[in-house]
């Protein structure tokens, strides 16, 4: 197990993060304007570019997952993990508790602000509602998480180069020196994403988790309350993350996921059952028929801003989720094909929110339509939490299906979380080794660091969005970084495989790939 730790990335990493928030305390409205300017003129100039990316980012997949390169193998070991428990991690990593969050309200804010120019608060709006969601969660999403995962994947295993970070694999590739100038600024920029992602995860879900248990006991919503589940979700992925990725993580995210499961199988059982299964597969068809228009709509004669405020916003997030979520898909996906791992990812990643965001928002749009609930008009007074509390209420055994929102969320939570103390380690543990993990207590330190800074963000009253916003904000640079990894593995397969016919490709594989790039860039990688 590697004990060397990356102490100059660290410090540097953590004035950075240190400065923001400062920053948000003493100037929070302007830097509220600023981080909102700076976004609108980012989606101004590269939203296009966005959209376009991500498109044929599915169609790239698509043809590599089906050409002779999907028989590339990961390692010659047999896969560490179940099939379930694969999937549970990636979900849980990938996704965690805000998938909770906007399946029960998500839906609903494409009611009055519908996209593809269709009318506000038309029947069409209701009908195209669930399926932008499903779309902003679905398959678009899941390929940049696997346009990260498969090129480290490839580097770690294939090539067996070290490195468990995006600075590890664009030296392999260029030849830079990854402990130089351009180095540290892609792991600082890293480092400072999972911050900003996450605090709003944190800022989003502890609140509404604070106010669904104080329902359930009778008691108000306090800060105090905050505190006592941001602790104890910490100690949750604290000791998960101390375990280790095989007894802890894994075992974490296949009960969580089981227990999505049974709340996905409660309402579908206990809610409205004939609608649910009716508007989700209705859903899923019309977003499957308008996938390419909904991939490439930007609106430039409605100019209604929809899809700068949603599906370009939506692709930035996942965009600054991608490196973290695509290395730590990459280290639990050792000894799987490259085919499996795109099928893994873009089918069953997609299918799993599909289920979930359909029966759960398919509840509330019935709850919207039969009038027991305003969840439209509740979210444009601001009542989103309120709006979850009171669609839950409506189901029997409300109190049950409360408890269990809050259980999944908080595991949830601590999941998300477990997986980026992990890849965070990994980037600040220099040469680590595919079959390495980061020292327990590396990971147990950016566990404390990861509670400590929305925890403070909470206390001073900063604005949860801005951070976002910041975050958001670096996901262009990431976007040309993933760019060049993507060139980089694309290049490699070509060299590696090119001439290789399809059937000796795992025999390939087993002997090991000879590298032949000059003696100095080897070393310099």
């Amino acid at each position: 197990m590697s004990r060397q730790v990356d102490k100059l990335l660290i410090s540097v990493s953590i004035a950075l993060v240190v400065i923001v928030v400062g920053a948000l305390y003493l100037q929070p409205e302007q830097s509220q304007v600023v981080a909102g300017a700076i976004f609108g003129k980012m989606t101004e100039w590269f939203g296009s570019g966005v959209l376009i990316f991500t498109f044929l980012g599915v169609l790239l997949l698509a043809f590599v997952a089906t050409s002779k390169y999907g028989n590339i193998r990961f390692g010659e070991e047999a896969p560490e993990y179940s099939n379930f428990k694969w999937i549970s991690m990636m979900i849980a990593c990938g996704l965690g508790s805000a998938t909770v969050y906007w399946a029960f309200v998500e839906w609903a804010y494409y009611i009055e602000t519908p996209g593809l120019g269709i009318e506000a608060n038309s029947q069409k709006a209701y009908e195209m509602s669930l399926p932008y969601n499903m779309f902003h969660w679905g398959f678009s999403a899941w390929t940049l998480y696997a346009l990260v995962a498969l090129p480290i994947c490839y580097h770690l295993y294939v090539r067996k180069n070290a490195g468990l970070s995006l600075s590890a694999i664009v030296s392999a590739i260029t030849g830079i020196k990854q402990s130089g100038v351009l180095g540290r600024i892609i792991d600082v920029i890293f480092i400072f994403i999972c911050f900003g992602a996450l605090s709003i995860t944190l800022g989003v879900s502890v609140p509404l988790v604070n106010n669904v248990l104080s329902t359930v006991l009778g008691i108000e919503p306090s800060f105090t309350m905050n505190i006592v589940l941001i602790l104890i979700i910490s100690v949750v992925y604290s000791l998960s993350s101390y375990i280790g990725l095989q007894k802890g993580m894994s075992n974490l995210a296949d009960f969580t996921t089981k227990l999505a499961l049974l709340l996905c199988v409660g309402v579908l059982v206990l809610g409205p059952t004939n609608f649910i299964i009716a508007n989700t597969t209705n859903s899923l068809g019309l977003m499957l028929q308008n996938f390419v228009q909904m991939s490439l709509f930007t609106d430039p004669i409605g100019k209604s801003g929809f899809p700068q405020s949603w599906t370009i916003f939506y692709w930035l997030y996942w965009i600054t989720y991608a490196p973290f979520t695509g290395i730590f898909i990459a280290k639990v996906s050792k000894g799987r094909t490259l085919r499996s791992v795109v099928i893994n990812t873009l089918i069953s990643g997609s299918a799993g929110c599909f289920l979930f965001f359909g029966i759960i928002g398919s509840l509330t749009i019935d709850r919207q339509l039969t009038g027991l609930v305003d969840v439209v008009g509740m979210l444009g007074a601001g009542q989103d939490n309120n709006a979850i509390i009171a669609v839950l209420q409506t189901l029997p055994f409300s109190s049950a299906f409360m408890i269990l929102f809050c259980a999944i969320s908080v595991l949830f939570l601590a999941t998300t979380l477990d997986g980026a103390a992990f890849t965070m380690a990994s980037t600040a543990t220099p040469k680590l080794q595919g079959n390495e993990e980061p020292h327990p207590v590396h990971r147990l330190f950016w566990c404390v660091m990861l509670a400590l800074v929305p925890l403070t963000m909470i206390f001073i009253g900063a604005s949860l969005d801005t951070i976002k916003t910041s975050a958001i904000i670096t996901g262009i640079p990431i976007l040309f970084i993933m760019i060049l990894i993507i060139v980089g593995w694309l290049k490699w397969m070509v060299k590696d495989f090119g001439d290789v016919p399809s059937d000796k490709i795992a025999e390939v594989c087993a002997s090991g790939i000879k590298e032949t790039r000059p003696k100095e860039l080897n070393e310099k990688g």
